[in-house]
């Protein structure tokens, strides 16, 4: 099999909710074994990898007919994705990052102002498994030059440079906070921790350096969701920054977007929170992480769930 499993999930937990007849109907996944050349017993495991998930059940799966059934979860995961793929706002933001994040690699690798264009050949470019659009990375590629976290060639037929290379700046932008141009920019007031904004009688919602976005303020035996929900979105931000080989970085980034839904959602399970943050540590405690960003995480993780094992 030339695929891993952290790279088949996501299209394949979708690929069943758009076959089931009914929400939690069953589905026979062959034809989806063929496409991707998954022999038996790899089709099996990837299902059960994404049972262990909560995304897909087996119950009507046999040796004789593969079938795979939607869970209650996997259902909600699919329409949350599909919602977060559609939002305009959200995809922007991934393609500044991305953009960001790649131009930082390829100035890493040696490569001297690449053309822009070509990060839509690289799974950068992928937000919530729809790849960006060329007129996206344009408006992104504007946005950063604007900023100052990149330069270079400027077209009339293009609102950003078609060739670019990271500054200083940009370069401080991923090596710092992760590529994410909104946290960079309000790196003044991080040593204060969130500054949360309140509006008139509270009702439970705040924002977290933010007039526009809401979180809820929910705890949960005296864990902060919101909290939760930061670390989730730092560790999944700062993976990239790791050091990481491909596959236990994709896991992490899993795990983020496991803590983090989890998190957000209406009745948070504390036990899956702490058994994620756990296999989350775990890795962030990897000796071949690099720098001390991992450690950085890990403290910040064990502060905002306790009951983690302690960091090394």
């Amino acid at each position: 099999m030339n695929h891993k499993f952290s790279d088949l999930y996501e299209p394949f937990v979708e690929w069943v909710y758009d076959r089931a007849d009914s929400p939690l109907g069953d589905v026979d996944f062959r034809d989806f074994s063929d496409a991707y050349h998954l022999d038996v017993s790899a089709s099996f495991a990837l299902l059960r990898y994404c049972k262990e998930r909560g995304l897909l059940d087996d119950r009507f799966s046999t040796l004789g007919s593969p079938a795979a059934n939607m869970t209650p979860m996997g259902t909600q995961w699919v329409e949350d994705r599909r919602r977060r793929r559609k939002d305009p706002t959200l995809r922007i933001a991934a393609a500044r990052r991305g953009l960001l994040i790649w131009l930082w690699k390829q100035k890493q690798s040696g490569a001297h102002f690449p053309i822009t264009e070509k990060f839509l050949d690289f799974d950068d470019s992928v937000f919530e498994g729809d790849r960006l659009l060329m007129d996206e990375v344009d408006r992104a590629s504007a946005y950063l030059a604007e900023k100052g976290l990149i330069h270079g060639v400027e077209v009339d037929q293009r609102r950003g440079p078609v060739r670019a290379e990271t500054t200083p700046a940009g370069d401080d932008c991923v090596e710092r906070f992760g590529g994410d141009v909104a946290e960079y920019e309000r790196r003044g007031v991080q040593d204060s921790g969130p500054v949360f904004h309140i509006y008139g009688d509270n009702t439970g919602n705040i924002a977290a350096n933010s007039r526009d976005i809401t979180m809820n303020a929910k705890t949960i035996k005296g864990i902060a969701m919101a909290d939760v929900v930061m670390f989730a979105r730092a560790l999944r931000q700062s993976t990239p920054l790791l050091g990481l080989p491909e596959e236990e970085a994709a896991e992490l980034v899993d795990l983020a977007n496991r803590i983090e839904q989890e998190a957000s959602g209406e009745a948070p399970d504390l036990n899956r929170l702490q058994r994620w943050g756990a296999n989350a540590l775990g890795l962030l405690n990897s000796p071949v992480v690099s720098g001390a960003l991992g450690g950085v995480l890990a403290s910040y993780g064990g502060t905002v769930l306790p009951g983690l094992p302690p960091t090394s």
